[in-house]
């Protein structure tokens, strides 16, 4: 059977870096003398062999998959960064993972063959198990009700199972090799990787708890108060999210180095990663936190009258929503921060204050202006910010500051019809390329400020263009109403901000933002 030192030691050889740590069969280290780098392949005769001998059909058989336990619920995925352009938290690649690293050419298809059996197994199953509640028990004289609810308190201790076996594969695959072969610093992989080792004992701590509550017949009575007393330890959360938003630009700012792309592409084709790149794996304790309520609520649904979870589990839903919108706040405020932090001002008009007093983000995303050129707009709490983006030899990623940023409370909002620009000169050739109709555009100007020219933007597409439209006017709404008030309360202009209420942002959704007018 192979393990994960095996799938770490396949990495470190086919790396072949100078001083690379080798491990032998009795735990002694060696030190590689090779003087220059190689590239080794060492995959299994046997296992090489049987990917050149499989037929096509049946290779597509083996297509690696990323099925978990069947979800009770559809839900979206939680993500720190909220932009117009829906963008899976959990991105997977399509293709299949290659086996070996070769130079043979793919061009000549290989004679069909008869399958061989494998002669050996990977611990890391290419496929997740899909097993249900039903199938872990024999016989049962459940009502149709309680056996949904039995379903989803397993769902719910399968999904910690798996998260915590994901999270040990992340320390052991991807941080303490890339820590002993100095693919980056112990300072680098502390930013990328944040507080995820201290989540491992949380999520231990849980699946024990579930697990003793399962009687001698496989069936979980109450679990109310077990969730009850464990939710507040989801505070943890709330550090490790907020590191998130730095981490990922860290994460690909570092991927533009050879040796950095060169491992993460090794751990990504082996069989272990199951098509996920880091990232992916980084992102799913957050994807998990979202899911908490969504499994409650379908609980409460399958709880029959006078049970002992029917004043339980509403509490512990309420519990859950407030950790959650208090991760969305303060992750929401970091992200703030940290994208404040890499703007590059040109001139000293634009900084405007509101920038500086905006405490989140409503979205951000890739706009084209009048000219066709890419812009990356930021909408911030109380401005709306056009940007260049770039790069740093020190900071990374910044965003130069493209004309005049608009305070939210000043803007004009005009949604241009599809077609309807084609006929002036401000779109003329720019947008259409030729064509007569022009789609997905709308403008901004500012009231009151003549300096300022009007910004004619074009989104991706129609999709896009409402979800800016929606959160510039939730944002110029939002924006005058504060003015209003500061305007007939001058002893507000005193107070501290950090009093001030902080709107929540909705993290599992990029379409959830009508929800804050609302509280």
């Amino acid at each position: 059977m192979y393990n994960c030192e095996y799938f770490v030691l396949k990495i470190v050889h086919r790396l072949g870096e100078t001083h690379s740590v080798i491990c032998d069969h009795a735990g002694k280290r060696k030190q590689d003398s090779t003087s220059e780098p190689v590239i080794r392949i060492i995959e299994d005769e046997e296992e090489e062999e049987e990917g050149e001998n499989m037929p096509a059909h049946m290779k597509d058989s083996e297509e690696p998959s990323n099925k978990r336990v069947k979800p009770v619920s559809k839900s979206n995925s939680l993500t720190g960064v909220i932009t117009p352009v829906k963008t899976p938290a959990l991105k997977r690649i399509g293709q299949s993972i290659s086996r070996s690293i070769s130079f043979r050419t793919d061009a000549r298809p290989l004679p069909p063959a008869p399958l061989r059996s494998r002669g050996k197994a990977s611990s890391f199953p290419r496929r997740r198990n899909s097993q249900c509640w039903s199938d872990t028990v024999e016989s049962h004289d459940l009502t149709a009700k309680e056996i949904k609810r039995q379903e989803v308190i397993y769902e719910l201790t399968q999904g910690e199972k798996q998260l915590i076996e994901d999270l040990n594969l992340v320390k052991k695959v991807y941080y303490e090799p890339m820590l002993k072969l100095d693919i980056m610093t112990e300072s680098e992989l502390g930013q990328i990787f944040g507080t995820l080792n201290s989540l491992i004992p949380l999520h231990e701590d849980l699946l024990d708890r579930l697990e003793r509550l399962r009687g001698s017949e496989k069936t979980v009575g109450e679990v109310g108060p077990t969730l009850l007393d464990w939710f507040p330890c989801l505070d943890a959360y709330i550090t490790y999210c907020c590191n998130q938003v730095g981490a990922k630009a860290l994460l690909d700012q570092k991927k533009h180095e050879k040796r950095v792309e060169h491992f993460l592409h090794l751990c990504q084709e082996s069989s272990f990663s199951r098509k996920l790149d880091l990232w992916s794996f980084l992102d799913l304790p957050r994807s998990r936190l979202v899911k908490y309520p969504l499994l409650l609520k379908e609980i409460q649904k399958c709880t029959p009258p006078e049970h002992p979870d029917e004043e339980t589990i509403p509490e512990a839903l309420d519990k859950i929503h407030d950790i959650v919108g208090e991760v969305n706040k303060k992750t929401g405020e970091a992200e703030c921060q940290f994208y404040r932090r890499g703007l590059m001002y040109h001139e000293e008009s634009q900084r405007l204050p509101e920038i500086q007093q905006s405490r989140f983000l409503y979205c951000h995303g890739e706009l084209k202006n009048n000219k066709g050129q890419r812009l990356h707009v930021f909408l911030f709490e109380l401005a709306v910010v056009l940007t260049r983006p770039g790069e740093d030899r020190d900071l990374g990623q910044v965003f130069h500051v493209y004309r005049q940023p608009l305070p939210n409370a000043l803007i004009n909002l005009e949604e241009i019809p599809d077609g309807e620009a084609a006929g002036g000169g401000t779109f003329r050739g720019a947008f259409t390329g030729g064509n007569d109709k022009v789609k997905n555009c709308f403008r901004v100007s500012s009231r009151g400020r003549s300096k300022v020219n009007p910004y004619c933007l074009q989104a991706n597409d129609s999709f896009s263009k409402q979800q800016w439209i929606s959160c510039l006017r939730q944002a110029i709404v939002q924006a005058r109403d504060r003015t209003a008030q500061t305007s007939q309360s001058p002893l507000s202009l005193h107070l501290d901000p950090a009093l001030c209420h902080i709107a929540d942002l909705s993290l599992s959704s990029d379409t959830d933002m009508a929800d804050h007018t609302s509280r």
